[in-house]
């Protein structure tokens, strides 16, 4: 019994040499045979189908007394499903990139789950004190803040008070938190994680001596800065206000406070009813006209291009209007706007993004949605890319008397935007700024949907030199220029960039053993067991022929 299994195992172990060598023949000792001189072929015809019968006997016969076979039948079969996938992870293989979906993103799936060392949140009369956030900027830089508000507030053990609102900014919007955001649902979905109230309670109002005490604390402050430099504080006022509070924590934190992170941006900040069912509508509206469709974040408001310190081709009266602009802002440097251009800072414009997208491969006939605000220069900046892509649309062309009750509120506006564009089947950003990257990191965290971000240093030149190529040299430039720019889930290490963006470490790795895996492990172990077969019934077929030639001896000399 143990020489059959010693065969048995001696052919599979020829198999894997066979298969990690594909350039050699299946049969290659009966392919010896036909290279043998012809003098000696004469002389003994099966000489070499006896020696590669020992020579399989000898391996099995090893194979059966190391027992190493099951092991490396494994890892090879391992290597065999995972050689493309991992060659493309590595950036070694450079397969053609499918413009509407990522193929590896079913590999990664969202894991913001509380580990079981988090421990449960303090009650409110046990917390450290009461913590008052005031946020700033656009509804996407304040969105950031309250995800980073809960996080300190976990780190200081205090209770959060639903944050303010950002009623000073350029937009003037004078939305509260409670007509943006479902307030009840970020409450209770924060249960276990941070106690949240409405309000400070007026008890703890009356008991103070002096009013809250106020800070503001520097961008990107680590843990320890808060337990150290605020949380003292906290403990001897009871109540402390956080202010312009945008980016005021650390990008890199442990674990258990990066899902956290998550949990708030991703679970707890659901909008209004009304906010949520208009952009829903919306989006259906764009699905009754196509099966897919690109939606494109153009930030190309006035104010925006002013900060940039970029030019885009407007003339005097451009540098004009955007310089005055850039007057309010008394803290910027002087930029060269070439300089700017070529360092990549400059977003692109409409006509750029669709060039962009024409060069990637999306057909003319491809439906937009354009979310925007004030596009500077209105009609006419728009017509090249309306010209490029004709089934372009606005949430101002789809809603029409629906929109009217958000129309005086920047955020809300922003926000029905935000709710088409997450359920784009490709989301394009023409800029680096807060909804491309809130939007960016969501979109990896729900399933890695493509996302494209322009490589706005290397296509600023292409986009120069447009005359000094034709359409096919330009396509092919793009195409490559934009490779680790197309959302795939290996663009970027974990840890590195910012962590709204890529949220590393809220998406899990699926096992190597799964879906694809199994498939590709089915597929081998299929085609294993035919080779085996065949070359087992080619092994029969010798010792049979040799029988026969016993045999046909006997009789003869009878």
């Amino acid at each position: 019994m143990g020489v059959v299994k010693a065969w048995r195992f001696s052919l599979l172990s020829t198999n894997l040499a066979l298969l990690q060598h594909p350039n050699i023949n299946k049969h290659v000792c009966w392919r010896s045979m036909t290279t043998a001189p012809t003098s000696l072929q004469q002389r003994k015809p099966t000489s070499w189908s006896v020696v590669c019968g020992v020579m399989l006997f000898a391996l099995g016969l090893i194979s059966l007394l190391t027992g190493h076979m099951a092991s490396d039948l494994e890892w090879y079969s391992h290597r065999l499903v995972q050689r493309t996938f991992y060659y493309r992870q590595h950036g070694e293989y450079r397969a053609p990139v499918d413009i509407w979906k990522s193929q590896y993103s079913r590999y990664y799936y969202e894991c913001s789950q509380r580990g079981r060392h988090f421990a449960p949140a303090v009650r409110e009369r046990s917390s450290n004190g009461y913590l008052l956030i005031a946020t700033s900027g656009g509804l996407n830089q304040q969105r950031t803040g309250i995800t980073d508000a809960v996080v300190v507030a976990r780190i200081l053990n205090a209770t959060l008070v639903v944050p303010e609102l950002d009623h000073q900014s350029y937009w003037k919007d004078d939305s509260d938190f409670m007509n943006v955001f479902d307030v009840a649902w970020f409450i209770s979905y924060l249960a276990k994680d941070v106690p949240i109230v409405k309000r400070v309670p007026d008890k703890i109002m009356r008991s103070m001596e002096k009013p809250p005490y106020t800070m503001r604390v520097p961008r990107k402050s680590e843990p320890e800065y808060y337990r150290d430099q605020v949380l003292p504080i906290l403990l001897r006022r009871r109540v402390v206000q956080l202010t312009k509070f945008d980016y005021r924590l650390a990008n890199n934190l442990d674990d258990d406070l990066q899902k956290l992170r998550c949990r708030v941006n991703y679970h707890a900040l659901r909008f209004t009813k009304p906010i949520q069912e208009l952009g829903q509508r919306l989006a259906m509206r764009m699905r009754k006209m196509t099966d897919r469709f690109i939606a494109v974040h153009l930030r190309f408001e006035p104010d925006m291009l002013a900060f940039s310190g970029c030019y885009f081709g407007g003339g005097e009266k451009e540098r004009q209007e955007l310089g005055e602009i850039r007057k309010r802002w008394t803290t910027l440097p002087d930029l060269s706007p070439d300089g700017e251009r070529k360092r990549g800072k400059c977003p692109l414009t409409p006509h750029e993004v669709g060039l962009m997208l024409r060069a990637l491969g999306f057909a003319n006939d491809t439906y937009l949605y354009v979310a925007s605000g004030e596009v500077y220069g209105g009609d006419e900046t728009m017509r090249p890319l309306r010209e490029l892509f004709p089934n372009m649309y606005t949430k101002e062309m789809l809603a029409n008397e629906e929109l009217k009750p958000f129309l005086p509120f920047s955020s809300r506006l922003a926000a029905i935007d935000y709710i088409v564009c997450d359920d784009s089947d490709v989301f394009v950003t023409n800029n680096n700024g807060n909804m491309a990257k809130i939007l960016a990191g969501r979109r990896r965290y729900m399933g890695h949907k493509r996302t494209i971000r322009p490589n706005a240093k290397k296509l600023s030149a292409l986009f120069m030199a447009r005359d000094k190529m034709d359409w096919d040299t330009f396509a092919r430039k793009v195409k490559i220029s934009q490779r680790g720019f197309m959302g795939e889930p290996d663009e970027v290490r974990p840890g590195r960039g910012e962590f709204h963006e890529y949220p590393s470490s809220c998406i899990c790795e699926k096992p190597i053993i799964d879906e694809a895996s199994k498939d590709g492990y089915k597929n081998f172990a299929t085609n294993h067991t035919t080779i085996s077969e065949s070359i087992m019934n080619g092994g029969s077929k010798i010792q049979e022929s040799l029988q026969r030639r016993k045999g046909s001896r006997k009789t003869a000399s009878r």
